[in-house]
């Protein structure tokens, strides 16, 4: 893999009338030229949140001034907690008081949570209107801003309301990068490292050799891993837009990850987190039903470790931990009649869904957690 990176960079993403660009690189939030192919509209509307908005909300505004005659701003408050109802409504709220039509534009400036509301909001008002995702964190540009799912989460599932709504544009500013603190870089890097095991091993072993200077916030690095991580990303959706089948292998890590979110309550890991340790949880059963010797278990943990993440998981029960992991996983959307369906790593960089006996499942939770 090289370590070359563009410093303006657009990678397509392929849906026919639905495609759209990512653009990829330093101080382009802030230029007017970075949304110049948006459809013409009398009002824009941003949304953020109480972090974000007053870092970059001023920048984002000054830089559609000359392009929207009316721009109004929503912040959220800020947290996985808040991926609700009460706060998707503060968003359609602000629509009807300011009397938004149809062509209105919304603009997600922040993280994952963020991206997901107002793309849902941007989903189901007046039944569809144009957004764009401005994404703040390493997280939501290498992942959740790319390929239109758009959620609120439930108490009984993560994500689990929601709907497919492809934006017109992400913007991926490096630049947004330097204000992020460490947990928040290591919580990125979870969704950077799962794309090797499930897709490129060349890139598995590009992000071993940089997960330091990754990890340090640098610039080059990180320009390399969202542009391969999008590049990819780009490839599976473009393919399976939906998850009917190819896209689901973007979850690996993400069946035992939720759980863990879910189970511990929303915001006390961040989703990066319960990634990284859902991905070892993953390859020990990938390991436990035949699929990778233990050796590639031992490196993918040690990678995860690396990138700051945690490796043993947390007893959700006292009385039956397997039990209430297992129950909150038949939650997981890939679940089919109550059988959990799991992202393994068939061999390293390529990945396959499939049930898993209870009985090796519960081995794999009972070991990983401490």
């Amino acid at each position: 893999m090289s370590d070359t990176a563009c410093s303006v960079c657009n990678v397509p993403i392929n849906l026919a009338e639905r495609s759209y660009p990512i653009t990829i690189g330093a101080g382009i939030l802030h230029n007017p030229a970075t949304y110049d192919a948006l459809p013409k509209a009398g009002t824009a509307m941003v949304v953020s949140n109480t972090t974000v908005a007053p870092l970059y909300a001023s920048q984002l505004i000054a830089a559609l001034s000359g392009r929207f005659p009316n721009i109004h701003v929503v912040t959220l408050p800020d947290g996985e907690s808040h991926k609700d109802w009460l706060t998707l409504q503060l968003i359609f709220d602000a629509l009807l008081e300011n009397a938004c039509d149809r062509k209105t534009i919304l603009f997600a400036l922040g993280g994952g949570v963020v991206g997901d509301m107002t793309g849902f909001a941007a989903a189901s008002y007046m039944r569809g209107v144009p957004f764009v995702q401005v994404p703040t964190t390493l997280l939501a540009q290498v992942d959740s801003s790319v390929g239109g799912k758009t959620a609120i989460n439930h108490p009984l599932g993560k994500n689990m309301i929601g709907a497919f709504y492809q934006p017109q544009l992400v913007v991926c500013d490096l630049d947004v990068l330097k204000s992020l603190p460490p947990r928040e870089i290591s919580a990125g890097l979870a969704e950077i490292i799962k794309y090797g095991p499930i897709a490129d091993m060349a890139f598995f072993d590009w992000i071993e050799a940089h997960v330091e200077p990754l990890r340090q916030g640098d610039t080059a690095a990180l320009a390399q891993a969202v542009k391969r991580s999008c590049e990819i990303k780009a490839l599976v959706v473009g393919q399976d837009e939906r998850e009917t089948g190819l896209r689901a292998i973007l979850n690996f890590g993400h069946t035992f990850g939720h759980a863990i979110e879910s189970g511990l309550g929303y915001g006390h890991w961040l989703h990066g987190e319960g990634v990284g340790c859902g991905m070892v949880m993953a390859a020990h059963l990938s390991h436990d039903m035949g699929l990778v010797d233990r050796a590639f278990v031992d490196r993918l943990t040690r990678l995860i470790q690396r990138a700051g993440l945690p490796i043993t998981a947390p007893m959700l029960s006292k009385a039956d931990n397997a039990g209430r992991y297992m129950d909150l996983m038949r939650m997981d959307k890939k679940s089919e009649s109550g059988e959990i369906r799991f992202v393994l790593i068939d061999s390293p960089g390529k990945a396959v869904v499939q049930a898993a006996p209870d009985d090796k499942v519960r081995a794999v939770i009972d070991r990983c957690c401490a």
